[in-house]
């Protein structure tokens, strides 16, 4: 990235921005110049905001999650329905099922996908340790939630050869048309999803 004329510690706080997904080069260096210009009101509580999160935001030792307490307060949750886990790549997912209320069961991130191109294998996600969950007894399904791309299918795939063993009953989110889609506005990938899983009118 070229230098810019302004020192060295500025250099390296857009170095960082550009790191943020989203952010380049160009929106790095903006939003470091924004970030200066409301130093008070923005810079010096998000360097707070900051701190506090890397000394107290750590993932949960049963499903993955991000809190600042362990179990975190999903896990904690003694209202929540134990005998469904939903399995999501990331944290972000996880997230997205809680915002919509469409899951009251638990959550298990499994930190990725299996993908051989980018080096990850079963044994870099957290796998092994949703067999454990899924073995302990009071699981009765475990719903995975993983994106319909060719990694997320595989990765849904040998995560349930993984719970073969289990009592559990694996389910998948159905992929196809959305709420208010139109099929013009579709790729085929979702189309053909959508027709394999049509449904009684």
């Amino acid at each position: 990235m070229p230098r810019t004329p302004a020192g060295p510690e500025l250099d390296h706080l857009i170095s960082l921005l550009a790191k943020l997904p989203g952010l380049g080069p160009r929106s790095a260096k903006r939003a470091a110049l924004h970030l200066l210009k409301k130093r008070d009101g923005l810079m010096t509580p998000l360097a707070k905001a900051l701190d506090a999160a890397a000394d107290k935001v750590t993932a949960c030792s049963i499903c993955g999650n991000w809190d600042s307490v362990d179990p975190c307060a999903i896990c904690a949750n003694e209202e929540r329905d134990t005998g469904i886990i939903c399995v999501v790549q990331e944290v972000a997912d996880l997230w997205a099922l809680e915002r919509s209320g469409a899951h009251q069961g638990w959550y298990h991130v499994l930190g990725g996908v299996i993908s051989p191109l980018d080096g990850v294998g079963p044994d870099d996600l957290n796998i092994a340790s949703l067999a454990q969950r899924a073995s302990a007894g009071t699981v009765t399904e475990v719903v995975l939630a993983t994106s319909a791309t060719v990694d997320g299918q595989t990765t849904a795939h040998y995560v349930t050869e993984r719970l073969e063993g289990t009592s559990v009953t694996v389910t998948r989110l159905s992929h196809g048309v959305p709420v208010g889609g139109e099929l013009d506005y579709l790729d085929e990938g979702t189309l053909a999803a959508a027709m394999k899983s049509r449904q009684p009118f």
